[in-house]
């Protein structure tokens, strides 16, 4: 398999203290998942973060991705900025990539918080996914962009907005989406890390996201479900925590990482 090599792969550093690395969605980007929180989270940890094949200034992989293989970046990234050890933060395809980098180095990590995310994707995500996948390899960028704002905008957020707010949305979305994208969404399709869960044994928090259209409520209890120890936190919020409720979001991560 052809991937960029480990030096190719933006990076992201802000702040000081602990190690926080931070795994990003399909389609999104370090910035773009995390940007509203950075700050916040770089109060108190060294925040450190890449962005996957096809995201950010990263190049587009060649081939198909590999979740080891992103596990691995962050951890390179880790050491890259002399973080020996470090919690991890995933959100949405994140989430996989933090339980692997967890099973593939239990012994750097201290805790997980996974956002929004699963395990594996159930069969109403895959269809999703799927759709998704579909709309961006053959170039109709903007009804994915439609689509998306039905599927990760909580109902009381999507109805805040005039339908001529949410066409300008999906235009202005259309034309911002990484050149990976595609190739994110087919990771998201073959993920599969719930043999990983039973050996987590660091102190795990999971983010339910209450109003997510595209990940369940039921999906992401499910995980937790399968961490010894893991605790669950609610936040009211559709699949895109940093747009509807970034305070909040950035408030349960860093709370949670005082305490443990």
């Amino acid at each position: 398999m052809t991937t960029p090599s480990l030096t190719a792969f933006a990076r992201t550093r802000r702040g000081t203290g602990p190690g926080l690395l931070l795994a990003h969605g399909a389609g999104g980007g370090i910035e773009a998942n995390y940007g509203p929180i950075l700050d916040g989270l770089a109060a108190r940890h060294t925040v450190v973060g890449v962005d996957y094949p096809g995201a950010g200034s990263t190049p587009k992989a060649q081939e198909s991705l590999d979740l080891d293989v992103l596990a691995d970046q962050l951890v390179a990234a880790a050491d890259a900025e002399g973080l020996d050890t470090f919690s991890v933060s995933g959100y949405s395809l994140g989430g996989p990539v933090a339980i692997r980098l967890a099973a593939r180095h239990p012994e750097r990590v201290t805790a997980l918080v996974l956002s929004a995310t699963f395990s594996h994707a159930d069969t109403r995500t895959t269809l999703a996914t799927s759709h998704s996948h579909h709309l961006f390899e053959t170039g109709q960028h903007t009804e994915l962009a439609r689509y998306l704002n039905l599927m990760t905008f909580s109902e009381p957020a999507l109805n805040s907005f005039t339908p001529a707010q949410v066409h300008a949305a999906a235009e202005q979305l259309a034309t911002a989406l990484p050149s990976g994208t595609g190739d994110q969404l087919d990771l998201v399709r073959r993920i599969d890390v719930r043999d990983d869960l039973a050996g987590i044994a660091v102190p795990t928090l999971v983010i339910v996201t209450t109003a997510d259209p595209l990940i369940s409520p039921a999906l992401q209890r499910d995980l937790a479900a399968t961490i010894p120890s893991a605790e669950i936190a609610e936040l009211s919020t559709g699949h895109l925590p940093f747009v509807e409720d970034p305070q909040q979001w950035s408030k349960l991560i860093s709370d949670f990482l005082a305490r443990t």
